[in-house]
């Protein structure tokens, strides 16, 4: 079994800040740095790390940056699966106030154009038994047709539709697996009830639906409407930006696994509390001897 993340990878500058400037406010930051980042790379290193054979399909632009990512990103996947195109590299900018919370604005150029369907071997590289994963970052048609496409192909596919586009109602009805912050659930089915809303992601096509709610853990619905709630542990929060891409990727890491669901969203809430302790969106990730530990313990714990 194979996961191939489909996706977007950027250079993340990092901003930490004691507060989030108001409109028109210009403010020190405490120190910056860049980082690798991009909601798709993320969640196939996290992936990765949790044992999965991870297939990672991104755009970078043909620029100083786009080679700088291929190289940091070579240090957790094969970059052999990167397409190259005629336009500057995707960057985000990430501020982190003194609570850990934070604000990103990413430009997505390369993202925006990238066409897995016709600019890679998407299509003859999925068997069935795989899984694919995608987020929100490419066109709205090229992620519905990606699903459609892994669907059909016999795969399990995990939506993660972050960010949401403007005005864009995601087709679930090709989706195994639809996870989503509260917030973006709330968006996506006008349900402010965590449970409610998980139901209605299933109502609209999804066989299974998964509400992430921060520090409180993740609420899982199966399709036969079963609702389990899943706490999360207490921790020190320094930075949060990266930690649903965590619980994503080791979700899928333990799903390949064979692990099943709600095992899964376990070991992937532990991790993604690992992660809200450290800085940075990758980096903050827990290694592949931390994964190994966590997915071993937690196991043994619900035995």
């Amino acid at each position: 079994m194979r996961v191939h993340v489909v996706g977007n990878v950027c250079v993340d500058t990092t901003f930490r800040l004691d507060r989030f400037p108001q409109p028109g406010e210009t403010l020190n930051a405490s120190e910056h740095a860049d980082g690798l980042g991009g909601k798709g790379a993320n969640q196939a290193v996290a992936a990765g790390r949790s044992g999965a054979d991870v297939r990672f399909l991104a755009a970078i632009g043909n620029d100083a940056a786009g080679a700088w990512i291929g190289e940091q990103l070579s240090h957790d996947l094969d970059v052999g699966h990167l397409t190259t195109l005629p336009r500057p590299s995707d960057r985000s900018t990430v501020m982190v106030d003194a609570r850990g919370e934070n604000l990103i604005v990413t430009s997505a150029s390369c993202a925006a154009a990238f066409d897995p369907l016709a600019d890679s071997d998407f299509l003859s590289s999925i068997e069935p038994g795989d899984i694919v994963v995608m987020q929100g970052n490419l066109d709205p048609a090229v992620t519905t047709a990606c699903l459609r496409t892994a669907r059909a192909a016999g795969a399990m596919t995990i939506f993660n539709p972050s960010p949401l586009a403007a005005g864009y109602a995601p087709d679930l009805s090709d989706v195994s697996v639809a996870i989503a912050n509260l917030g973006e659930a709330t968006l996506l089915t006008e349900a402010a009830e965590p449970a409610e809303a998980a139901r209605a992601l299933i109502r609209q096509g999804a066989g299974a639906a998964i509400v992430t709610l921060g520090a409180l853990g993740c609420l899982v619905a199966d399709g036969e409407g079963h609702i389990e709630s899943i706490a999360a542990p207490k921790v020190a929060v320094i930075d949060t930006s990266g930690a649903g891409d965590v619980f994503c990727g080791c979700l899928t890491g333990c799903l390949a696994a064979g692990i099943d669901l709600a095992g899964a969203a376990r070991i992937a809430v532990r991790a993604a509390a690992i992660s809200v302790g450290r800085t940075g969106t990758l980096q903050s990730c827990p290694d592949r001897r931390e994964m190994k530990t966590l997915m071993e313990t937690t196991e043994a714990e619900t035995a």
